[in-house]
């Protein structure tokens, strides 16, 4: 199925915007500018036509013109009226710039200029005219043409209102002249809309932010394909509009990022496979305002979560990660927005359900994972329901790599004695002599009541012993604490989902309210 829409292209540099069309298909998004294109006869010129018009006694040349190059835009047609000269002509089109008036070059014309030759140029005028593809859209042009017929003209001419040259211009014949009608074997003329850009959409992403910013754009957004190329800045006209375009071409990379991954899979064990993979913006720290995000493209693939600058595209590709964790040993957390006391709200801004609210200096939809030795890293997604499918995704690959790891055992101390420590799915913790391997104690995973840590090495366990019922305090010391601490997060997590999975689905603030919008 394929979806068009007018929209518009911000020129960052020049700060104006030009019309275009957006295609949409199932793997490529087209950008189309408005050209002429000759469709039959003999083309003179590929991209200038020159037209003579004789001016009628009642409509004069019957076209208005906008522009002018004080405004650093050439002199366009802005109307032309149905039934008089410029119409019956059959070559002249709404976005025709004026390039040569009776000869005499018109390109560095100011507007009240051209006017002035068009009105005194006699009975027969003849006209250069070339389509300008890249018309700034506050010369306001209306796509369509001919334009809607109209009688009036503007009272002074400028460069945003028409000045009509479809009154009487200064000549001496009152005589009725003949038609400017076409003749048989001139070539043909009409307005089409031709592909200038296609962007693919297979690991393409979607970027609402000004380049390494956090300020969000108006409306308007990026698409930046695998190979770097950007569609530019899309401004659609009305929010509903930009979000409606975001929502299809995001849902479009993502069914080709699925296709992707079937396909990797394919290639791997069944242990081993891509649970989800897909662009974020990653938030550096301690640099300058200007490098503040930076695209990574993460995946979850068997036992372990990758960081990558870029995707990977073949089985050899998977080791040049930037970083590697192991799945059990990694927290995943959604951030909580900046309405602390709202809960309701901040839910509501997590799936972009917002319209009203000021985002301009700070991202929604961001989520952090913290691995071993205290390693963190801040992300953030475009779309509440990224956030949503990156949450349900973290959750699931944790919970498989527990299952199949059944346990992990990680050497610590106490008291100058050498320890082991296990977590286990079906046993719950145990730690045993390093040497002997006797069993010094052992605990079900229901029987931990709380921990506290010194933050560095330590960590206190407190076990109800369910014969006294009494608490147990069990004190441990570990090279990498914190990876320690989120491989029994991620053993307990797995545990609850495997007993009330409804449970786990009711403690997601993203996917519970994915659906309100």
């Amino acid at each position: 199925q394929t979806r068009t829409g007018i929209a518009l292209l911000y020129d960052e540099v020049s700060e104006n915007a030009y019309d275009i069309r957006l295609k949409l298909t199932k793997e490529v998004l087209t950008i189309q500018k408005q050209d002429v294109v000759c469709v039959s006869g003999s083309d003179h010129s590929a991209n200038h036509r020159t037209v003579t018009l004789r001016r009628h006694p009642v409509g004069g040349l019957g076209l208005s013109i906008k522009g002018g190059a004080e405004h650093k835009v050439p002199v366009v047609i802005s109307k032309i009226f149905k039934d008089q000269a410029a119409d019956q002509a059959g070559m002249l089109f709404i976005g025709d710039a004026i390039i040569q008036v009776n000869g005499i070059n018109v390109e560095s014309a100011t507007h009240e200029e051209v006017v002035h030759l068009l009105r005194n140029a006699g009975d027969e005028v003849t006209i250069t005219v070339q389509y300008l593809r890249e018309a700034p859209s506050f010369l306001k042009l209306p796509l369509g043409s001919p334009g809607p017929s109209s009688d009036h003209s503007s009272g002074a001419s400028s460069p945003l209102f028409d000045s009509g040259l479809h009154l009487n211009g200064n000549s001496a014949n009152t005589a009725p002249s003949s038609p400017s009608s076409p003749i048989a074997n001139e070539p043909k003329y009409e307005k089409r809309w031709l592909d200038t850009l296609s962007v693919p959409l297979s690991m393409a992403h979607i970027s609402r932010y000004k380049a390494g910013t956090d300020k969000l754009r108006s409306n308007a957004f990026e698409v930046l394909a695998l190979d770097g190329v950007s569609t530019g800045i899309l401004q659609l006209y009305t929010a509903q509009e930009s979000a409606d375009w975001l929502r299809a071409i995001s849902t479009n990379i993502s069914d080709l990022t699925l296709q992707n991954m079937k396909m990797a899979n394919k290639c791997c064990s069944p242990s081993d496979q891509v649970i989800h993979m897909g662009w974020v913006n990653e938030r550096l720290e301690g640099t300058d305002s200007s490098q503040l995000y930076k695209f990574k493209f993460l995946a979850l693939k068997g036992s372990s979560f990758y960081i990558f600058s870029t995707p990977p595209v073949s089985t050899l590709d998977w080791v040049r990660a930037e970083k590697i964790y192991n799945l059990c040993e990694v927290l995943f957390k959604i951030h909580k927005l900046w309405l602390a006391d709202d809960c309701w709200l901040q839910a509501n801004l997590y799936l972009g359900i917002h319209q009203d609210y000021d985002l301009e200096d700070q991202r929604p939809y961001c989520f952090s994972v913290m691995a071993g030795h205290g390693k963190s890293h801040y992300f953030n997604v475009e779309l509440g329901s990224e956030l949503a499918v990156w949450e349900k995704s973290f959750q699931r690959a944790i919970f498989l790599e527990v299952q199949r790891t059944g346990s992990k055992t990680y050497v610590c101390s106490w008291q100058g004695d050498t320890l082991c420590f296990t977590v286990d799915f079906a046993l719950g913790f145990t730690c045993f002599d390093s040497k002997t391997k006797n069993v010094l104690w052992r605990f079900k995973f229901s029987q931990l009541k709380g921990s506290s840590d010194d933050g560095k090495t330590r960590v206190k366990l407190l076990f109800q012993n369910l014969d006294t019922k009494q608490i147990e305090t069990k004190e441990l010391e570990f090279q990498d604490l914190t990876a320690v601490l989120h491989c029994i997060h991620s053993f307990i997590a797995a545990k609850v989902a495997s007993v009330d999975p409804v449970f786990m689905d009711s403690q997601s603030i993203a996917r519970k309210y994915m659906y309100s919008n």
